[in-house]
């Protein structure tokens, strides 16, 4: 009988102190190796999943990269491209159910995180808008406008026009910044603004405007910087 390659032994370790320590047991190349075993069952994964966090930064950025740059890489194929976008899309639906039927105004850390999972580490800008209803739990999730690396374009007549036909008391606006700054530009700004004053005669409240980025997060409800409606 021919003696087993020797990363068998390997993948034994790292699922046992997985299993026995979580998380916190293994470094996040490990973490991403254990994802790698099911895709490439035949070969030694350790330095593959080295290569894509040397490569894109971090476990998040490789779980959120665009499926041609995964590619790109030597050693992964279309199937562990796909593989690993599921992965991405479970931890946003994980995240999303934290956030579904709550009120979210007192949930606001899963919200935070719904997003950051969701958009964080995207490589083009994306326009989400999160309706909610009279007792400020979610109605809908939708992502409006995708755009380029730093722009996308923002209708505000379109956005109230959705809140009205989901029957939406207020809103939250989120986008996501792939510069990696969440700053808010002055277009942002002046964009929230309009949102507003247009929803307000309308009877839906615009409740903030967030910005994710790789380096945190931005509300412009607490910098003061969405004008009050009279």
């Amino acid at each position: 009988m021919a003696d087993k390659p020797h990363y068998h032994g390997h993948r034994q370790r790292l699922r046992k102190r997985f299993i026995e320590g979580g998380t916190q047991a293994l470094a996040d190349y490990e973490l991403l190796e254990l994802l790698l075993f099911r895709s490439i069952p035949r070969r030694d994964t350790k330095q593959l999943a080295k290569d894509l966090i040397t490569r894109f930064g971090s476990l998040a950025e490789v779980l959120t990269a665009p499926h041609n740059r995964l590619c790109e890489v030597p050693g992964v194929s279309d199937a562990t491209a796909g593989d690993l976008a599921l992965v991405r899309a479970a931890a946003g639906a994980l995240a999303h159910g934290n956030v579904a039927e709550r009120e979210v105004l007192s949930s606001w850390s899963q919200v935070l995180a719904y997003c950051r999972t969701v958009m964080a580490f995207n490589d083009v800008e994306q326009f989400r808008i999160l309706f909610l209803d009279k007792k400020n739990q979610l109605l809908g999730d939708e992502v409006q406008q995708s755009g380029t690396v730093d722009h996308t374009p923002v209708y505000p007549r379109e956005v109230v026009k959705r809140a009205l036909e989901l029957g939406a008391s207020a809103l939250i606006l989120v986008h996501n910044h792939p510069s990696g700054d969440p700053a808010p530009s002055p277009a942002d700004i002046a964009m929230t603004n309009t949102i507003a004053q247009a929803a307000a005669p309308l009877g839906v409240t615009l409740h903030d405007h967030i910005i994710i980025a790789r380096r945190g997060h931005a509300s412009l409800r607490a910098m003061n910087l969405i004008e009050t409606i009279v």
